[in-house]
């Protein structure tokens, strides 16, 4: 930044920074006051000083403008990679005197794009004007910001005033959520007999003797079902229902976020875990996500939160991933042989590192390419070793 642009800046954030029109009246000013001095005219010395009054005026003014206008924000929801983000600005009027002319500027992040700004031409005396603009988004994260600039040059535009205001924000933007119709990834997992809950051993032994309802005998039925005093009283076999339990199949989802990743692919991870997580949901499995830095989560809103969060390289400030078969997913192919028995896994690997390092075995999974579609590889079946 250059000298003059610094002391602009300086200007106009901590008293006034004259506009081109203000220079000049300042230089007129000037030019008159040495005029009257050198020729000692009477009315030379009238124009200067009305000159300086005026700019002493269109001063204060600018200054008097920006006072008693409270600033506030309301809550940002949250909002998916792609969509449009809705941020609403509140400008309340606190004085009894209207405000004109301003100029308002919100310093959102950088990655989100340039400061957005609008031109209100009055706010009235104890009122409040709401300004809301939309972002669009395009890669996921938590965004903060805290600034907010109020500029103004009001009512004669000859020098120019900003002041800051804190008004923090923070913007949420889920990772994007892929629709997948069939994932054999999470359905091989599904099906493993080490995850499943046998729910029918669990009826027999923990709902012995809990009766539902009751309802005519059928042919089949166990003759152990039947209600004999019920029977005796209806004059026919009556037969109980007992209540059936089915326990949910946990399917763990650990993104291996502490490794070394390329920087485009681990946001393709990012979106594949938040892809697998809510297809397991729609098969009505019971998933939950592993990220190095936040551990074991689960919840749709927790999961898209982390996800949001989530960076690559994070330290390891959460337990180790269970120990329980999970769905790993990694760049790194030598993370595979310590993997619980029964896991899965989807890798994005370097192509040195795939010829260097044979993948397992013991554990099918699925070799992504950043070359093709994300959304179609994941629908493709298991590769097994």
């Amino acid at each position: 930044m250059s000298v003059q642009r610094r002391i602009t800046n300086w200007l106009e954030t901590h008293w006034v920074n004259p506009a081109y029109a203000g220079w000049v009246l300042l230089g007129l000013t000037l030019f008159f006051f040495v005029a009257a001095t050198n020729t000692l005219s009477g009315w030379l010395y009238v124009i200067s000083g009305i000159s300086a009054a005026l700019i002493a005026i269109a001063v204060w003014l600018p200054l008097r403008s920006l006072r008693g206008l409270k600033v506030s924000r309301r809550t940002l929801e949250p909002v998916s990679a792609g969509d449009l983000l809705s941020v609403e600005v509140l400008l309340e009027n606190t004085t009894s005197q209207a405000k004109t002319l301003l100029v308002v500027q919100d310093e959102v992040p950088e990655v989100l794009g340039s400061p957005a700004r609008a031109s209100l031409e009055l706010i009235a005396p104890h009122q409040t004007h709401a300004w809301t603009y939309t972002y669009p988004t395009e890669r996921r994260g938590v965004y903060r910001w805290q600034t907010l600039q109020l500029r103004t040059a009001a009512p004669l535009g000859l020098f120019w005033c900003r002041r800051s205001r804190e008004v923090k924000a923070t913007a949420i933007v889920y990772p994007r959520v892929l629709p997948l119709n069939r994932c054999p990834l999470v359905d091989d997992l599904g099906r493993d007999r080490s995850l499943q809950l046998h729910s029918d051993q669990r009826a027999q032994t923990a709902t012995e003797g809990l009766t539902r309802s009751l309802r005519p005998y059928r042919w089949g039925d166990p003759i152990r079902l039947v209600h004999w005093r019920t029977s005796a009283r209806y004059g026919e076999l009556r037969v109980r229902e007992l209540e059936v339990f089915t326990g949910g199949q946990d399917i763990v989802l650990c993104l291996d976020s502490s490794g070394t990743w390329d920087p485009d692919t681990f946001e393709e991870a990012v979106t594949a875990a938040a892809s697998l997580y809510f297809y397991a949901k729609r098969c009505a499995l019971s998933p939950k996500l592993w990220t190095a830095g936040s551990g074991l989560v689960w919840g749709d809103r927790t999961v898209l939160s982390t996800l949001a969060a989530v960076t690559l390289g994070e330290p390891m400030t959460s337990d180790r991933p269970p120990d329980s078969p999970v769905i790993w997913l990694s760049q790194d192919p030598r993370t595979l042989s310590a993997l619980p028995p029964g896991s899965r896994w989807v890798l994005w690997p370097p192509t040195d590192d795939l010829r260097r390092y044979p993948l397992d075995p013991h554990h099918p999974g699925l070799v992504l390419s950043a070359d093709q579609p994300l959304q179609s590889q994941l629908q493709t079946q298991l590769n097994r070793y």
